[in-house]
């Protein structure tokens, strides 16, 4: 059997293995395997295939694979806009009911309603923000 043939079997073995793992350790050597199977083709020794091997292994863990997990372990993305303001407290400027009220919300005035339809929120009370409809502040108050 060609050395090329062996290289490729090898790449083959450790491309699966990666697609089980998922370790992207196994999928920089099966790269690695293939290059030394290129090597074997283009006619190289045996031991200038494993050299192949070696450095290709040597530079894509070394340099690819710690690339690639920073890429991978991205903090979450920030929330921005509207989706920043749920969660967050406000107070209440007027009475908040079903037909509306005002709250100061992250030192704006919103329009609000309260989560709960059937709540009357009465002024100076502090509520969490569980939702923004539009430019309407969805509140609840705090206990």
């Amino acid at each position: 059997m060609d050395d090329w043939l062996i290289w490729l079997i090898v790449a083959a073995v450790l491309g699966v293995a990666e697609l089980l793992t998922l370790t992207l350790a196994l999928g920089l050597l099966a790269v690695a395997a293939v290059a030394a199977a290129v090597a074997g083709v283009l006619g190289a020794p045996v031991v200038i295939q494993a050299v192949v091997f070696v450095i290709a292994s040597a530079a894509g863990l070394g340099v690819v694979r710690p690339i690639a997990r920073r890429h991978i372990s991205q903090p979450p993305p920030l929330r921005t806009g509207t989706a920043a303001l749920v969660g967050k407290q406000a107070l209440t400027l007027t009475e908040v009911s079903r037909r509306g009220g005002l709250v100061r919300l992250a030192g704006e005035e919103w329009t609000a309603r309260p989560y709960d339809p059937d709540l009357v929120i009465p002024a100076d009370a502090e509520v969490d923000v569980l939702a923004i409809e539009g430019a309407i502040a969805l509140v609840y108050p705090r206990e």
